[in-house]
């Protein structure tokens, strides 16, 4: 096992294909989507209509990478949009699958 970092960012779905250009293009080496549904300081977000509800988006990377991305969506989407991104410290097994490669 190894230690990564985590970033999770929930967001509206509405976002779904801005977000993932922004993870290509950052380097992000690979995620995982999801559609969510919760309550927050936004009200009660649903699933019901695809641009309505929410997504999560997981990325296991490393902390130099994870913390330039967590910052440009920020810089990019919290003024306009609900959106949070949070960290963890994580133990993976198999992490060299997480190691953004080199472009070539």
């Amino acid at each position: 096992m190894a230690h990564t970092t985590l970033l999770t960012v929930i967001c509206e779905a509405a976002l779904e294909h801005k977000l993932v250009a922004d993870l290509e293009q950052l380097g992000a080496p690979g995620w995982t989507l999801s559609d969510v549904r919760g309550r927050g300081s936004h009200g009660l977000r649903r699933a019901d209509w695809d641009t309505a509800g929410n997504i999560r988006a997981e990325i296991l990377c490393a902390r130099e990478l994870a913390e330039r991305i967590a910052r440009h969506l920020q810089e990019r989407y919290y003024a306009n949009f609900a959106m949070i991104c949070y960290l963890a410290e994580v133990e993976v097994l198999r992490a060299e699958k997480f190691v953004a490669k080199p472009a070539g």
